[in-house]
């Protein structure tokens, strides 16, 4: 996992409840993308790495697809073995991104939802090599929010950097073209919409899902509530606010 190993494999464990309530999906046109584009199939094995609460991972079981998940951090595996018990094709792995304990050349779809930014880039493309199939692929997404997108997605932008802990050293838009292209051989990008429509509770759950952010039992939190309350009521139509997202997927092959 790189620098601050120890933290990156914690820092969620208290926020799974809402992670798994308030984080928001991923569009269903991504299966129907990969099926007519990258010839994803239902015989194609998936290795979902950092795969959370299972979010991600279970697109692919719906498809058909054996998935193993991988997830370091206890409390999220341990809430994905449970969310996601119904289907016999889901393999929970206790182990990290840059050592996945996958045996070599079995993988068809490298898959990491919200995660790469989390690892050590060197050390998990050596590995990537490893573990997937001769002309396998690998697909990195994101659901990065629009701050452009509406007065309140960047009045929320404003929010998040007044109150985050460490905002700017882990946003995932700290990975850029320059490190795509180092870690591809090849690479393309597509990008599809995704918004959340949240009422007052939903946004405080997708905030608090946030690693970024003071955790709900931190005293700093009554301050941000009671600001993001505020900011609620400023922006809300017919009791929601709309959260905007791009959904950004980089897939490409390695070597």
């Amino acid at each position: 996992m790189g620098k601050n190993a120890n933290n990156q494999l914690t820092r969620f464990s208290n926020r799974v409840s809402n992670y798994i309530k308030y984080r928001p999906r991923y569009p269903i046109d991504i299966i129907d993308f990969l099926k007519s584009t990258l010839n994803l199939n239902t015989s194609d094995i998936i290795a979902d790495i950092g795969s959370g609460t299972g979010i991600f991972s279970e697109l692919f079981l719906k498809n058909g697809n054996t998935v193993f998940g991988i997830e370091p951090n206890k409390e999220m595996r341990h809430a994905a073995e449970d969310i996601l018990k119904k289907y016999e094709n889901f393999h929970s792995i206790g182990a990290a991104a840059e050592n996945t304990t996958l045996e070599n050349s079995g993988i068809d779809f490298i898959t990491c939802a919200q995660s790469f930014h989390w690892f050590d880039r060197e050390q998990v493309r050596k590995e990537f090599i490893r573990i997937l199939k001769e002309n396998g692929w690998v697909i990195l997404i994101w659901n990065s929010r629009d701050d452009d997108a509406s007065e309140f997605m960047f009045s929320f932008e404003k929010f998040i950097n007044k109150f985050s802990v460490d905002y700017q050293n882990v946003n995932h838009k700290n990975i850029d073209k320059h490190i795509f292209d180092s870690f591809f051989k090849k690479y393309n990008l597509k990008v599809f919409h995704n918004h959340q429509d949240l009422n007052l509770e939903g946004l405080k759950g997708r905030l608090l899902s946030a690693s970024y952010v003071p955790a709900e039992e931190d005293p700093r939190s009554k301050i941000m509530i009671n600001d993001l309350e505020k900011l609620f009521k400023k922006f809300e139509e017919h009791g929601v606010v709309k959260m905007i997202y791009n959904t950004e997927m980089y897939f490409g092959k390695l070597s």
